[in-house]
């Protein structure tokens, strides 16, 4: 059963906001946070992102039933039963809101507010085709939640890596709505790829890329981060080139590579690039 629930939230797609997190808190603390803050953190955010994505598993599942590409979900198949997703998701709600209590009060003040933003994102698709922007702030919320881990305060930096963030996920999500085009439109469920078509949602899911290289070229500079964090910008500015030339309007083929492994890899190495510029710096 716990594989199971780990497979229902796709536990390994916490790589994508672990690394703005600690970008967030080592940032802050200019430096090595302590362990008490450090796995305090760690399991807040995993906790949260399994809430969002068991949340969202839950509202999508009328839908994941009649979906080709989905039939094979958890939730669909009866591996995992709609009672024990929700208890799964109580768990981790309780979870995240006893590693913000353990924090500091602030975070725990906010805790609701990002419990409620996380499950509100899987009812967008529903009247908006800004959902995916919606997901992106989710997303975005990680590396503020980083910095507020060990300075209750809020900062622009921490809000510029927000908004990277945002743009980033926003970007990458709108190429993997791209798959389900069809069944949107036959569902009348809302994305930009249902709105606008194919050529023009990759299109925009590019812009939004440029945005989120922008927003981490200032947050980097507003944090007073060295020449290495830039370094590793420039290379994740090319991987994120790279990936919107894998994917063209009538050739989605190579979708779960750009989707998974090339953004898996932007954040990581952006989180490397980050940590090393507060350590070396030092």
């Amino acid at each position: 059963m716990i594989a199971a629930l780990a497979r229902l939230v796709k536990i390994e797609h916490s790589v994508f906001a672990l690394p703005f997190a600690y970008i967030g808190l080592f940032v802050a603390a200019g430096g090595w946070p302590g362990w008490r803050a450090f796995l305090l953190l760690t399991v807040g955010m995993v906790a949260m992102r399994s809430f969002a994505m068991a949340v969202n598993r839950l509202a999508d599942v009328r839908y994941d039933r009649v979906n080709p590409r989905t039939q094979g979900r958890e939730l669909v198949t009866g591996e995992v039963s709609l009672g024990a997703a929700w208890g799964f998701t109580a768990g981790c709600a309780v979870v995240f809101v006893a590693a913000c209590a353990g924090l500091n009060s602030l975070c725990l003040m906010l805790a609701p507010v990002a419990l409620v933003w996380g499950a509100f994102y899987s009812l967008t698709k529903r009247f908006t085709w800004l959902c995916h922007f919606v997901l992106g702030s989710v997303l975005g919320l990680a590396p503020v939640a980083g910095w507020l881990a060990v300075k209750p305060e809020f900062a622009v930096a921490a809000i510029l890596f927000g908004c990277g963030v945002t743009c980033w996920t926003a970007g990458f999500d709108i190429l993997y709505a791209c798959q389900d085009v069809d069944f949107d439109r036959s569902q009348g469920l809302w994305s930009m790829p249902a709105k606008f078509g194919v050529g023009t949602a990759l299109r925009l899911a590019a812009f939004s890329h440029v945005d989120a290289a922008a927003f981490f070229l200032l947050a980097g500079y507003a944090a007073g981060l060295s020449w290495i964090y830039y370094a590793f910008w420039a290379v994740c500015s090319v991987v994120l080139l790279v990936e919107h030339r894998l994917i063209g309007e009538n050739d989605l083929s190579r979708i779960n590579v750009a989707f998974f492994t090339l953004n898996g890899v932007i954040a990581v190495l952006l989180g490397v690039g980050a940590l090393l510029a507060v350590f070396l710096a030092r």
